[in-house]
């Protein structure tokens, strides 16, 4: 449009891939050599500063940062490159008019690259090729474009999308170049390529203020911050904006902070103009997808378009005989509402609802990942609480029940396909392409229920000797498939309170996997292992060896326990049926029956038949 002006000072883009392609390490390298970040000693991937994205080496939340070359203020943000965290790289992309898609050089695209590509070219948005890890053994950079290049075809890009730049790069060892014959030792082939063929904004600086909220943050001082890109005008500090929320209905404000993205940190500024990337501060009940402008010109920016959640789990305070001895400082169900109300207003890809007179609250989001995610966190930070077993949300559309379904690739070695292959067959798997890849494994794509790869990940792990590899990404809703196959296990419930003896459990193990180990606090109705006849079976783990006066040749042989599974959170929400519930607290994960009692649990069976 040849009207509009635009800031030739800015760039504006971001980072996507699938997960595990090596996006937050080129940010690193990124900012370490403009000098946006000095690194120090033993610091590494500086972009994952939360604690959670540091043990698991993912990232799941977006985050800002800025850097400066030639005078050019590149804001680049890092996105999570898991499914199950979309809706933070959706709202991301509002943000920005290009984006730079990684891709290993090795694996080339996966189920995530097609899922952000998609997002990024409905938006029009200007693409850039990072062929990114060409320095790994087995790479294979120019295979790994023509794929990439068929997948822009297949999504239907436009000619000029399909006129994309191709660098080559090692995020690990800070390197990019146009051409792997010429060799490069910075990545300074990569910014003149950003600042060359992605647009800058288009800022007319004159007219009404108007700014997209695609996130938010919380500070004690400041109250709500509110971060987006200013698409028209200016702002200052002191200036009077309205707030247009989603219904349409205005709220009066006034600017108390902005602040701007220098290196990793905020710095605040006295002014703000279009194209700049800011968080704002001084609107109390701002939320994602509103619009913050001028109150002489009170214009709504498109919302962002979120997809639906595919999951849902229900959420209650923790009602064990052992609440509250795990050290959990928020033990009422108004604690658990107050942190899901805020989960929901900052992570615009989960939804809260109160059910059981508030007593419980059914929480919605994309995946298994997702929820864990927010109870991880939760558990972290004091909460106590008992979780169901995930569930996938049904839809009635013209009278048919519709249902989640995904794309799932898995990789794995030639000896173990049958067993994988015929295991996604039972839950009603369709297998979509096969192929051999160049170091001896399979590649199988399926399109498979939601529903079904709940509990599925442990048992392939297991299927292929922890050597498997599986990723899944939400297709679309399709008809309901029917029944899928139960657990095949049943459990050991504790008959009574105390604490768990090595005699007791020695005596459980023939009959499947324990769960707890000698000197655990054990209740009434606590799942203390799986037993392997596939019914449930109520046993006594504290009961003590009786003690007698008769010695016999072997009877005080020392007892050999096998060692109990260790209980994690993934583990736990995989295995439990829905009549189960997983119990959280800061210092345990304990698995138990939704009624405590036998009696109760054969009352609520014959109501259910």
């Amino acid at each position: 449009m040849p009207n509009q002006k635009r800031r030739k000072d800015i760039r504006n883009i971001a980072i996507v891939a699938h997960v595990d392609h090596g996006k937050t390490t080129l940010m690193d390298a990124l900012l370490s050599q403009s000098g946006a970040h000095q690194f120090k000693e033993g610091e590494t991937t500086i972009m994952d500063s939360n604690d959670l994205e540091k043990e698991r080496g993912i990232t799941i939340f977006s985050k800002n940062a800025s850097l400066v070359y030639k005078d050019i203020c590149f804001n680049i943000v890092d996105t999570p490159g898991h499914a199950d965290f979309g809706s933070e790289v959706e709202r991301i992309l509002r943000m920005v008019d290009g984006v730079l898609l990684l891709v290993d050089a090795f694996d080339g695209p996966m189920p995530q690259t097609k899922f952000v590509l998609r997002k990024s070219l409905e938006l029009h948005l200007k693409p850039i090729l990072v062929v990114n890890k060409v320095d790994r053994p087995n790479a294979r950079p120019d295979e790994v474009t023509d794929m990439t290049f068929d997948l822009f075809c297949e999504l239907n890009a436009t000619d000029e999308q399909l006129d994309f730049p191709i660098v080559y790069a090692s995020g690990k060892d800070g390197w990019a170049t146009l051409d792997l014959e010429e060799k490069s030792d910075n990545l300074k082939p990569l910014l003149e390529t950003i600042s060359h063929r992605v647009l800058p904004p288009v800022a007319d600086v004159d007219a009404q203020f108007q700014m997209l909220v695609t996130m938010l943050d919380y500070d004690s001082y400041m109250g709500r911050i509110a971060t987006g890109r200013i698409f028209r005008g200016k702002i200052k500090v002191g200036d009077p904006f309205v707030v247009i929320k989603r219904d349409g209905s205005l709220e009066k404000a006034k600017v108390t902070k902005i602040l701007k993205f220098e290196g990793l940190k905020k710095v605040e500024m006295t002014e703000a103009l279009a194209g700049d990337i800011v968080s704002i501060a001084g609107a109390d009940n701002v939320k994602v997808g509103a619009t913050l402008a001028s109150p002489d010109k009170a214009e709504a920016l498109p919302f962002v378009k979120i997809d639906e959640p595919t999951i849902s789990m229900y959420f209650s305070h923790n009602t064990s005989p052992l609440a509250g001895k795990d050290g959990g400082r928020f033990l009422t169900s108004r604690h658990i509402r107050e942190r899901l109300e805020h989960e929901a207003m900052m992570n615009v890809g989960i939804k809260m609802e109160e059910v059981d007179g508030g007593e419980r609250f059914k929480v919605s989001g994309r995946g298994e990942l997702h929820l864990s995610i927010l109870i991880e966190t939760m558990r972290r930070e004091g909460y106590e609480l008992e979780v169901s077993r995930p569930q996938v949300i049904i839809k009635e559309v013209d009278g048919d029940k519709l249902e989640p379904v995904e794309e799932l690739t898995v990789e794995v070695d030639p000896a173990y396909q049958g067993a994988v292959i015929e295991a996604l067959g039972v839950r009603k798997a369709e297998m979509k392409h096969m192929e051999n890849s160049s170091v001896g494994t399979v590649k199988l794509d399926f399109i498979i229920p939601s529903r079904a790869l709940i509990g599925f990940r442990n048992e392939f792990l297991t299927m292929t000797r922890g050597t498997g590899i599986m990723y899944q990404n939400f297709f679309e809703y399709q008809k309901f498939k029917g029944e899928l196959p139960k657990r095949q296990t049943g459990v050991l419930v504790s008959q009574t309170n105390g604490q768990a003896v090595a005699y007791a459990l020695w005596n459980l193990q023939e009959r499947g996997e324990i769960f707890a180990q000698p000197g655990d606090d054990l209740y009434e109705g606590m799942i203390v292992g799986s037993n392997s006849k596939g019914n449930d079976l109520v046993v006594n783990a504290v009961r003590e060896k009786k003690l007698t006066n008769t010695r016999s040749s072997g009877a005080d042989d020392a007892i050999q326990l096998t060692p109990p599974r260790e209980m994690n959170q993934e583990f736990a929400l995989e295995f439990i049926a829905d009549d189960e519930l997983v119990e959280i607290t800061p210092k345990s994960i304990r698995l138990r029956k939704r009624h405590l009692t036998e009696n109760e649990r054969k009352r609520s069976s014959r109501g259910q038949n």
